[in-house]
This record gives structure tokens, C-alpha cells and sequence, in this order.
């Protein structure tokens, strides 16, 4: 008899509970990894890395951790080979609290393995060749001429105003490739599912980061040099910038969280996070500061606690009345910003560990510009000469929404990654508008009360920065994907994810001539629903925090972004179809029926019997892992499948045959898996490996979605969903096979497997 399993009704009652809506919540700030605790967490990432090809050249280097929701951390791990860091490779991993992990997402960029590029979803198309190997891995060049040929490259002249350095790595240079069902589509007619990246080769190069300032700008690069020859591989912008009781600017009289000192007031808020640099969240009075090299000043302070006159800086004393308002302006967007994520999502500061930030007022003179520094994770806001003041509450949401970039996804600041970084700030920059303008409590953010245009109150004509409803308005950015998308500049590329999430969180028009429209969305209704800006927020922070790398693109953060609505809302929830036709209205996917997410008509489901409530009915194989015990709850109704816990050698499997027709338009694998183990150690020793098949159980295998293993277990249980839609116009086997060792038991529990076509 299978072993009793006691506590996974608790889990399974927090999962029911989740669906029906309850918020997640992020952890409290973590304690640092012990060294021993890196170790480990490597070794059992190397453990679950063992397939082909993979040795002892490849392992993985902890770069940053983070709270996930209450009891989980994030931790982000680099793929290294021979002991060099792979540009733009690695893991993200979500453990509980037992250092248990129950998720990995990917991007697999390492060199000498067969590539695994992958569609949205998983499936696997047929590999090309293995990109080469950088012939030798010594470097010609040193650190310090790697450092002199980038500064030549980019701006002979400057000075440094952070020390510059020099990372060697293996750089993977990517191209795009079309899909075997694209290959004959003309240009502009192609998805961004239609696409894949892949590496064409790797060079040994060095990364350096260049904070530099001349002639009064700043010049913020980072730089990719060829360890051999010294020629630019690459390079992009590092600077994230905004271009182009309180009495504020914008908001009027606005309460403000002080402290006070010997004599009156500063403008330091020991509430909002601890450390840094002033020890609580600050803002300081830059005086202008030459924008060349900005020192940020001394925090502010007043004798009385009334601050500002509301009116924009007229050039006098930084420190009057007329002077303190940008720092008011600041402070009240500060504070706000810190308040929408913790309050909200439970996540507190840039980092989630509630480390404090500050900003620095006044830089420069009519200097036209904020920006985020990440050398300080700090702001500086300029008092503007064609704009007024740059402290608006939606640009510094935008900023401080860079140093949440930053410390998590580090999404890469050029291509299609760099606009999802750049539409991440203006996400985060409408987000914490709504929640100002509402009072700034509460645990949701409101429905209403942003604007969906980024900088229009800092805008002396009235035109803002950007629309995110239709960022074409600009004359410049995009509505949509096209595969020029990747050579834009970032705050133009970001249009079409801008674009996603309004039509997510506010839906859209079926009118043609209206703003609101998207040519795209050919189902019904043509209008999508939207599911609010809360939880649009929810879904795309859960994606960005746990999911993304720093080389997500378009149609990797689409993937990503519906994993996170179906986890936190269910597979087929009305949430997940949302993202789906918010991502199609942009030329990314295809567009699907909102009624059960159909396409021409309600979804229709191809796996019979997926929650196994009819017994072995539609299913071949081990079949008598079907049937209740009350040693492990369902995900619902009554019966499931439950592979291994045997605790002895034992192998079990259940497939069943199903057909996607030629004409789908899309085909949607989900099942729900529980696993858990009384295995211990980093050695995988019992396995669950999902496969799609040609023929019976015995075809060919077309495709391995997933290996789950003792290594893997999560609570309660976890949807995991996969693209099907390659296998369009075949008949497949899916096949669910379990392997379990001698000794100590493993569970995979398997409940609802669906498939549903449109």
C-alpha cells in the first residue's frame, strides 16, 4: 500500500482558496544565504541538470535572492561553463521553506549542448546543429585593455564616475529563426510565435559596465568586447531614464512621512525601509549638482513639518519654500511607490528586502531629465526646462520600478528585453498613480484613478511621453510586435507590452476607428474583457519576480505571463484567457473565444476522463494507479492518479491517445501534480517524465515536455501547462511514466489533465 500522506489537505485547501481569488502575498525580507546553503542549492540544480552532454564543465552561481509569496524565496542563478558566466543564461528557482524546489523556469543559452529552443509552452522543435565553442578560453586581452578599448568606443573623452569593471564570460551572439509553420510566411505577416531565437556562436568576451559622464551628460554604457581581437561585439544604453502636510505640484496639500531632528524637520522616512545609505528612505537636495557627476547632498530639512508652496521651482534658494516643492513632489511619490508594492503584493523597497532608496532633487540646471542609477539604487530628478519638475507620481513610479527591474529579471536594456523593461516601469509607474490618487491604502490597487499616459503632468504642451492605450500616438512606437521590433530604441519597443497590459487590466473596443482597437483580436466578443488593474499587477509581477531571465523576449514573457495567471487563477480561468487575448492583440499568439476560451466556439476538451472520476475510462497503461486514497487529497472530485510512493523499484505509466485537428488554433496542455518524497540528499533517484508520442504507447518520442523528480517536490499542487499546438493534424500519445528506485518512496499525483483546443 502506497504511504499516507496527512498534510496535503492543507495545502489543498490553500489551492482552493487561491483560485477562488485570495491574494498572494510576498514573504518578509530573507536572510542571506549561508555559503553551505548556495552549495547546496547548486548541487541539487546540477543534480536536476543531468541529461546528455552536460559534465563537470557546467554548474551555476548564485546571483541574487529575494522573498517569493509567505514561505517561498526566488533565488536567480547564472549557468556557468568551465567556471564562466553565460551572458544572458540561467534559472530562476522558487523554493519553500524547507529548501524543497518547486519551480524552475529557464532560458538555456550554455554552450557544447544541443540547443533546446523551445515554442511558448515547452515543445521542442527539432534542433538545429550546436553552435561552436570559443576556440580557447584565455583571454588576449586583459581587464584593463578591455576596459580602455570600450571607453574608446564610447566616449573617448569622459570621465568616470563609477570605477568601470570587467567581467569574462562566454557571450552567446543570437539569431532569429522561423518556425517550420512560418518558414513561407511573408514579413509582415509573422507572429512572434512564429520565431525563435537560437545561438549562432559564442566568443569569449568581456562584459564592461561604463558610468561615465561628459560635457555635462551622462553616459551610462554597457559594453561587450572580444577577448581576442578587441572589437565591439556589443553595446546598449545602462541608463534608465525618464526623458523629456506637503504642498505639492501635482496633488496638492499631500501628507508626508518625516522624522524629527534637534532643530525641526527632515525629510526621512524611517518607516519605509531600513539601511541604505541615509538609513530609511530620503530625499536630498542635490542643489545643482552638475549632471556630469551629481552629488547627491544632504537630506532636507525644515524647521517647521509644512513644506513646499505647490508652485513650480522658479530658480531661487533650493532649500525655500519655492525649493522644498520638487522635494515634497519626491517624497510623496517615494512614499506611494513603496506603498503600492507592499502593501498590495508584500513586497517592500527595490529588492523585497526592504532595503531604502533615496532621491536626489534639483540635479543639475533646467535639467530636462530623472533617472534611475542603479550603481546607488537611487534616483535624480531635474527641475526641467521644456517640462516642468520630473517628480510626478507616475515618473517616479516609472523609476524606482527599474530598481525592482534591476534587482530581479534584470531584464538586458536593449532588443526586445530592453522594452519589457522600459514597459515594466511605465506598468509600475501607472500602478502606484492609481493607488496615489485613492488615497494610497488599501491591499488592491484601484480600478481607477491613472491617466495610462506616462508623463503628461510634467508635459508644458499637455502631450505625454507615452500612451500606453495606443503608443503610436507618439508618431514612433509600435502598437503591435514585428520582427524589427528588437532594434528599437527601448522606450519605443516597450509600446506593444504597454499596450498588453492596458487591454489586460482595462480591455478594449471593438470599434475600428476607435483608440482602443486592435485589428488583431478576431474572436468573440471583439471587445476583450478586462480583469482589472489588480490583478493584471498580480499576474505580471508573479511573471517578472519568478519567471522571467534577463533574455526574455516578447513571446517568452507571453508564455510566462499566462503561467502566472493560470497559477494563480487556474488553468482556464477567465484571467489566463485575458492574458491570452491581451498578448494576441499585439501580435503575439493567437487570439482565442472568451467563452471557455474557444476558438470559433467553446473550447472543446480532447482528453477524456482528465480528472479520472470515471475510473480507468480513456486511459491505458499502469491503470490501477487510479481510484481515491486517503493518503493523498485530489486537486478535486474525488479520484486521481497516483504514480509511485511505493518505496520499492517500481515503474507505472498512463497514456492516452488524442487528436489535434489541422485547423487549431491553438492547443493547451494543463494537468495538476502534486509531489512528495521521503527521499533525501541532491541525487535524484525516482522520476515522472512527461512525453508527447508518435503512435501507441511505444512510438517515437516527438517531444519531452517535462522530467519531475524526487528533487522537485512542492505543496499542495502546482498546474503545469504546455503548448501543443506543433502537433496540430496528428494523432499523439501522451504518456505520463514513472520511475521510482529500492528504497523511499516518491509521489506524483496527477488530477484534471486537459487539453483543450480552439
Amino acid at each position: 500500500m502506497k504511504p499516507r500522506t496527512l498534510t496535503l489537505l492543507f495545502a489543498c485547501i490553500a489551492l482552493t482558496a487561491l483560485h477562488a481569488g485570495a491574494a498572494q502575498l510576498m514573504s518578509a525580507p530573507i536572510t542571506t544565504a549561508t555559503p553551505q546553503d548556495s552549495a547546496s542549492l547548486v548541487a541539487r540544480l546540477n543534480a536536476l541538470d543531468a541529461h546528455p552532454g552536460v559534465d563537470a564543465s557546467y554548474s551555476f552561481r548564485i546571483s541574487s535572492q529575494h522573498p517569493g509569496v509567505v514561505g517561498q524565496k526566488i533565488t536567480r542563478a547564472q549557468h556557468t561553463y568551465k567556471g564562466l558566466r553565460v551572458f544572458g543564461s540561467e534559472s530562476v528557482v522558487v523554493t519553500n521553506a524547507a529548501g524543497d524546489i518547486l519551480s524552475v523556469s529557464a532560458s538555456d543559452r550554455r554552450p557544447g549542448l544541443q540547443p533546446q529552443a523551445t515554442t511558448p509552452g515547452g515543445v521542442a522543435p527539432p534542433p538545429p546543429p550546436a553552435a561552436p565553442l570559443p576556440a580557447d578560453l584565455t583571454p588576449s586581452l586583459n581587464s584593463e585593455a578591455a576596459i580602455a578599448a570600450a571607453v574608446q568606443a564610447i566616449a573617448a573623452g569622459a570621465s568616470h564616475r563609477w570605477p568601470p569593471s570587467a567581467e569574462l564570460l562566454i557571450y552567446p551572439l543570437m539569431k532569429t529563426t522561423r518556425t517550420a509553420a512560418a518558414a513561407n510566411k511573408p514579413d509582415d505577416q509573422l507572429n512572434a510565435l512564429d520565431v525563435v531565437e537560437v545561438v549562432d556562436r559564442y566568443a569569449l568576451a568581456w562584459l564592461v559596465q561604463l558610468r561615465m559622464a561628459l560635457d555635462g551628460k551622462l553616459v551610462y554604457y554597457d559594453v561587450v568586447i572580444d577577448a581576442h581581437s578587441g572589437a565591439v561585439i556589443a553595446k546598449w544604453p545602462a541608463l534608465q531614464t525618464v526623458t523629456g502636510i506637503g504642498n505639492s505640484q501635482y496633488n496638492g496639500q499631500v501628507p508626508i512621512s518625516t522624522s524629527a531632528t534637534a532643530g525641526g524637520f527632515q525629510m526621512l522616512d524611517s518607516a519605509r525601509g531600513t539601511g541604505g545609505r541615509y538609513g530609511g528612505m530620503a530625499i536630498t537636495n542635490a542643489n545643482h549638482s552638475s549632471p556630469n557627476n551629481p552629488d547627491p547632498g544632504a537630506i532636507y530639512t525644515n524647521a517647521s513639518n509644512t513644506w513646499g508652496d505647490g508652485l513650480q521651482y522658479n530658480g531661487g534658494s533650493t532649500t525655500s519654500a519655492n525649493g522644498q516643492t520638487a522635494a515634497v513632489n519626491a517624497l510623496w511619490g517615494l512614499m506611494n511607490t513603496y506603498d503600492t508594492n507592499k502593501n498590495v503584493l508584500g513586497w517592500q523597497s527595490l529588492d523585497g528586502n526592504n532595503t531604502a532608496t533615496y532621491i536626489a532633487a534639483h540635479v543639475g540646471t533646467a535639467y530636462d531629465n530623472a533617472f534611475y542609477d542603479d550603481s546607488c539604487k537611487c534616483m535624480y530628478i531635474g527641475d526641467g526646462n521644456s517640462f516642468t519638475s520630473l517628480g510626478a507620481i507616475d515618473v517616479i513610479g516609472h523609476e524606482m520600478s527599474h530598481g525592482v527591474t534591476a534587482s530581479t529579471a534584470d531584464l538586458i536594456y536593449a532588443g526586445e528585453s530592453g522594452g519589457l523593461n522600459e514597459s515594466n516601469s511605465d506598468i509600475g509607474g501607472e500602478m502606484v498613480e492609481a493607488y496615489a490618487r485613492h488615497g494610497g491604502t488599501g491591499g488592491t490597487v484601484p480600478a481607477a484613478g491613472n491617466d495610462w499616459m506616462m508623463g503628461k503632468e510634467i508635459s508644458k504642451s499637455g502631450q505625454p511621453l507615452r500612451w500606453m492605450y495606443k503608443p503610436s500616438k507618439d508618431g514612433r512606437s509600435p502598437d503591435s510586435w514585428n520582427s524589427n521590433l528588437g532594434n528599437l530604441d527601448v522606450h519605443y519597443s516597450s509600446g506593444p507590452n504597454n499596450r498588453m497590459f492596458y487591454f489586460l487590466a482595462q480591455g478594449s473596443s471593438a470599434d475600428p476607428a476607435s483608440d482602443y482597437h486592435s485589428p488583431y483580436l478576431t474572436r468573440t466578443p471583439a471587445a476583450m474583457s478586462g480583469i482589472g488593474s489588480d490583478k493584471a499587477y498580480r499576474i505580471w509581477f508573479k511573471a517578472l519576480t519568478t519567471k522571467f531571465t534577463s533574455s526574455t523576449n516578447y513571446a517568452d514573457a507571453r508564455n510566462k505571463v499566462l503561467q502566472a495567471a493560470q497559477e494563480l487563477y487556474g488553468a482556464t480561468s477567465k484571467e489566463a484567457i485575458a492574458v491570452q487575448r491581451a498578448y494576441a492583440a499585439i501580435n503575439v499568439g493567437a487570439d482565442i473565444d472568451e467563452a471557455g476560451g474557444g476558438g470559433g466556439g467553446e473550447a472543446v476538451e480532447r482528453i477524456v476522463n482528465g480528472g479520472f472520476e470515471n475510473g480507468v475510462t480513456g486511459w491505458s497503461g499502469t491503470t490501477y494507479v487510479i481510484g481515491a486514497n486517503p493518503g493523498q487529497p485530489p486537486y478535486e472530485g474525488t479520484r486521481y492518479a497516483w504514480l509511485g510512493g511505493n518505496g520499492r523499484r517500481a515503474t507505472e505509466t498512463l497514456t492516452q491517445r488524442v487528436t489535434i485537428p489541422a485547423n487549431a488554433a491553438s492547443a493547451q496542455l494543463s494537468f495538476a501534480l502534486h509531489i512528495d518524497t521521503d527521499e533525501g540528499g541532491n541525487t535524484v533517484y525516482d522520476t515522472m517524465t512527461v512525453t508527447v508520442r508518435s503512435g501507441g504507447s511505444g512510438g517515437a518520442v516527438l517531444a519531452t515536455l517535462a522530467t519531475y523528480t524526487n528533487l522537485t517536490p512542492a505543496d499542495g499542487y502546482q498546474i503545469r501547462s504546455f503548448d501543443l499546438l506543433p502537433f496540430k493534424g496528428q494523432t499523439v500519445t501522451l504518456s505520463f511514466a514513472m520511475r521510482e528506485d529500492r528504497s523511499l518512496q516518491t509521489s506524483f499525483v496527477l488530477d484534471k489533465v486537459s487539453l483543450l483546443t480552439k
